[in-house]
């Protein structure tokens, strides 16, 4: 403190404006109006209404812009809210006297508000609910104010800190998303949120490539992701052949360049009745950077520890810049490119009595001559068991205007990305292999190249002492995929060996208004928060080329027509659904004194197709019994409708078997829309909203200066959740499509699956969040993290078997289906980081155990006894990342690191695949199984 008051001092042109106010303090309500304006002009006045004696570099301000200030609430709390993001930052703090300085961010002034529920938020580069280090002299490029984070997700029109909330906030920094050298967003959000769980695998095809997270054990698309508090928009890429989250339809936050993010806020409470339909679990709202001057460029590379493998490129930037007098822009580029990491085993060697690993069929009884010269030699066969290769480049632009009583804004982002999907290898005596093409056999893959888009245009401002933002804004992601390296076995040696697969696309158009304002009520403050949104959405799916799923006259039993590894959409997958959605809300927040804070909240929403209307609530309440220790609770609905990729998407896939004795019958497996006419047969309903009770509470404690603890327990009922069906099929299911008037040529060679509203669940859990910062010998400045969740989640109620299918015996929803939402994901998930910040130099290490999970399969019955062979347990792990960062001058910075950092792998499996080599560890495993990573950065500041 004495250093800033020397800097103060010596600055010829500081102003000391002060007003004697002997019953003000710096804690108690105080009642502000103060419009958006010039930063000199707005401090005088806020030090006018506090009473308080304010110290500020008056010459260095100028230029400078103000928020709106309105309502009752502490002074501490409305100057924060009044110089967001303006680069200026709180040095000092009292009863009669606050001082502000500019942050070492000075040149990269922040001069006009970006819009964020109303409100936009300082740059605190903070962890959880903790502040962050105080800064260290040369330590430029990491700088962290000190003080409380301060928020805008989970309370309109007033912006809190983080142990002020009702609900609990996690918020991550721009920073701390760098430091943990992970490949996107979602990735290092599964590092530094303890309640958050991202497998490295959700399941297969489309769903290796969707970028699939859970918050508190539910699905992805059950948390809500906002861009600068206005709602992203969906993938088009359905979780169809998943493992975990099936069905689930979410945003995919790895569009966003990890380089535009300012910090992340990460809300952990049901919030539906705030944001709308999704916020379930919570929600998650990226803030984008919206410096005016000056940028970074950081420069990754690395690789696996074992084989070498896996190499990661990434290269970002980010640059801000004016626009005239009164705004700004500002850009950023991330250009990634992931290389194939593979954890497969040799094969066995084959002989003419063990000729299960024996690529070519047998010559006269002899080992083909090419079987023969491998025996005794090493064979990997399958290439891709592991993380699979992409190319991306995303964009992204946040920009402001300030025309004096109103200001404009725009963000958004522009993505493409190749995912590269290597299937299994197929033998040269396959029976979907033609030799005439692949005489050595195949490995097919499939390219999905994906444009992803986003852009949003608002203003804001004040009208009659209302905060007033209007915005509309349009996202669209488009997925075409096609393959190569294989072949429509059907087709022969005529066959193409490169398909066009189909394209998915998925688009939102989301207009909003939203209206908020203090008043003096009881002697404190009561925030009204109003507004409107209405938002139309599409999605489309588009048919392949006939090749892709063509049945030719080259047919034997077991065969499957169509391009190997994904065949082709068909024309009668091909569909196009579009709908509108309508919706209100108000929000209340009552401050009666600083001690109690009380809100609620209500929703009503109307959907023009089958999701129809909805009404919501929400109430939370905080208080503080004292200064060190406060009690919070929330209680709330949620919803969520059915994404319109859930009502529509079909495929099929077609296989050559043989039934009743009669060879090379061809069989369709189809995932049927929810109105096919033999989905209506077999008991399909549309689909419903999802709907929610949440409950929860907590205690915030901060007993020491730079301590505070959050503990927060919760009960998550979700009713009606939508999952896929297990697959409809024999000759009882063709019956029952034949009475229903499916022609018997169809019905009779049909298993079927479709999405439906079945399954009841409740969630409990508890979240424990801590952060402590202090220095050793006035030197080394340390921030201590802890971050512990426990999360269990049964399956409270399964709907009946639908009348349709009552003359059969059949379970709509196996044991591996309902292992997959209980135990296939940790129940537990403990996180202990450190920041050390000496000088130049920085050392963040964290230490995360993720718990056990067990994956349940279905049952095996052998003379009326039924067992489970194929059920497996996976222990608890341990995994250490480091990184060593030094600031080599004011411009340049590196960085090396390493995640896994002592190489640790999961449980093995015990079923590796002898054919292929493959499948020794558990893709759901949130660790992932390719061992340990190590990088190095290369960042320059200007």
């Amino acid at each position: 403190m004495t250093q800033n008051f020397r800097n103060l001092s010596l600055c010829a042109t500081a102003a000391l404006i002060a007003w004697s106010a002997q019953s003000a303090t710096a804690a108690e309500p105080t009642q502000f109006k103060i419009p958006a304006q010039s930063m000199q002009t707005a401090l005088t006045l806020f030090a006018k209404q506090s009473g308080i004696q304010l110290l500020f570099p008056y010459d260095q301000v100028a230029g400078l812009h103000a928020q709106s200030v309105n309502g009752k609430m502490a002074p501490d709390v409305a100057l924060q809210r009044l110089i967001a993001g303006s680069g200026l930052k709180i040095t000092l703090s009292n009863n009669n006297v606050m001082a502000l300085a500019l942050s070492a961010r000075a040149q990269k002034t922040r001069a006009v508000e970006v819009a964020s529920l109303g409100v936009t938020a300082l740059p605190f580069a903070v962890q959880s609910a903790g502040a962050g280090p105080a800064p260290q002299a040369g330590a430029t490029s990491t700088e962290e104010p000190d003080g409380p984070a301060i928020v805008v997700t989970g309370s309109r029109g007033q912006a809190r800190t983080v142990t002020d909330s009702p609900t609990p906030i996690d918020v991550i920094s721009g920073a701390d998303l760098t430091r943990t050298g992970k490949a996107g967003v979602f990735q290092a959000l599964n590092t530094l949120v303890p309640s958050f769980n991202l497998p490295v695998r959700a399941g297969g095809a489309t769903s290796t490539v969707i970028a699939t997270g859970g918050l508190r054990g539910l699905n992805p698309d059950q948390a809500l992701i906002l861009v600068n508090g206005k709602r992203r928009h969906k993938t088009s890429l359905i979780n169809a052949v998943s493992t975990l989250y099936n069905g689930s339809v979410p945003s995919d936050l790895d569009m966003i360049p990890t380089s535009a993010v300012d910090h992340i806020e990460v809300l952990r409470d049901g919030a539906a009745a705030q944001y709308g339909s999704d916020a379930i679990a919570g929600v998650i709202n990226i803030i984008l950077k919206d410096d005016a001057k000056g940028g970074s460029a950081n420069v990754t590379a690395g690789q696996n520890f074992d084989r070498s493998d896996g190499e990661l490129y990434q290269a970002d930037l980010n640059f801000g810049m004016k626009l005239g007098d009164s705004g700004f822009a500002n850009l950023s580029l991330n250009l990634k490119k992931q290389e194939m990491s593979n954890r497969a085993l040799p094969l066995a060697d084959c002989s003419v009595t063990a000729t299960t690993t024996c690529l070519y069929p047998l010559i006269g009884g002899q080992l083909d001559p090419r079987d023969a010269a491998a025996v005794g030699k090493e064979r990997i066969v399958t290439t891709s068991f592991g993380v699979m290769p992409s190319r991306s480049i995303n964009t992204a632009l946040n920009a402001g205007y300030n025309l004096g009583g109103v200001q404009l804004y725009a963000f958004g982002t522009y993505s493409q990305r190749r995912s590269d999907l290597w299937y299994s290898y197929r033998y040269p005596k396959d029976v979907n292999n033609v030799m005439a093409i692949y005489p050595n056999g195949y490995r097919p893959h499939v390219m999905i190249d994906e444009e992803d888009f986003e852009f949003t245009v608002g203003a804001k401002g004040e009208l009659s002492g209302w905060d007033w933002d209007f915005s509309t804004g349009y996202g669209r992601n488009r997925a075409r995929q096609s393959s190569e390296g294989t072949v429509n076995p059907t087709l022969g040696a005529l066959s193409p060996t490169e398909f066009y697969i189909g394209t998915l696309k998925s688009s939102e158009f989301v207009t909003s208004l939203d209206l908020t304002r203090g008043f003096d009520v009881g002697g404190g403050n009561l925030q009204v928060s109003a507004g409107a949104q209405q938002r139309h959405e599409r999605y489309q799916t588009f048919a392949g080329d006939p090749a892709s799923y063509a049945v030719g006259t080259f047919i034997s039993s077991g065969m499957t027509p169509g391009a190997q590894s994904s065949a082709g959409f068909q024309p009668s997958d091909a569909a196009y659904m579009s709908r509108d959605n309508y919706a209100v809300y108000g929000d209340v927040a009552w401050d009666p004194s600083k001690d109690i804070t009380i809100g609620a909240a209500a929703r009503f929403e109307h959907y023009d197709d089958g999701s129809g209307n909805t009404l919501i609530w929400k109430v939370n309440g905080r208080y503080a019994i004292a200064p060190w220790i406060a009690l919070r609770a929330a209680a709330n609905t949620g919803f969520r409708a059915p994404a319109v990729a859930q009502q529509i998407y079909t495929q099929t896939t077609n296989q050559f078997r043989t039934v009743n004795g009669v060879n090379n019958v061809l069989l369709q497996i189809k995932t049927l829309a929810v109105d096919d006419p033999a989905a209506v047969a077999l008991g399909a309903k549309p689909l419903k909203p999802e709907k929610s009770f949440n409950i929860s509470g907590g205690v915030v404690l901060t007993p020491l200066p730079n301590f505070n603890l959050t503990i927060d327990a919760y009960q998550i009922d979700v009713d009606d959740r939508i999952t896929i069906t297990s697959t409809l099929t024999g000759t009882a299911v063709s019956n029952i499509l034949i009475a229903s008037g499916i022609p018997a040529s169809q019905a009779n060679t049909l298993s079927a699956q479709y999405y439906t509203n079945a399954i009841d669940t409740r969630t409990r859990g508890i979240d424990i969040v801590a952060s402590y910062k202090h220095n050793l010998l006035d030197a080394l400045a340390m921030q201590w993290n802890l971050g512990y969740n426990y999360n269990k989640t049964k399956i409270t109620d399964i709907i009946d078997n639908p009348p349709e299918l009552s003359t059969i015996s059949f379970e709509l929803f196996d044991r591996a289906r309902r292992s997959n939402m209980t135990t296939n994901l940790p129940r537990t998930k403990l996180s202990i980081s450190n920041l050390a910040t000496l000088g130049d130099f920085t050392l963040s290490s964290r230490l995360t155990r993720f718990g056990k999970f067990q994956v349940l399969q279905n049952g095996v019955t052998s003379g009326g006894v039924t067992t489970y062979p194929n059920d497996r347990s996976y222990g608890a792990k341990w995994i250490t990342d480091m990184e060593l960062g030094w600031q080599v001058t004011p411009l340049v910075n590196l960085a090396v690191g390493a995640n896994n950092l002592f190489n640790v792998y999961p449980d093995e499996t015990g079923q590796i695949s002898a054919t292929l080599g493959q499948g020794a560890y558990p893709g759901t495993s949130p660790i992932g199984f390719t061992g340990g990573f190590y990088y190095a950065r290369v960042g320059l500041n200007f």
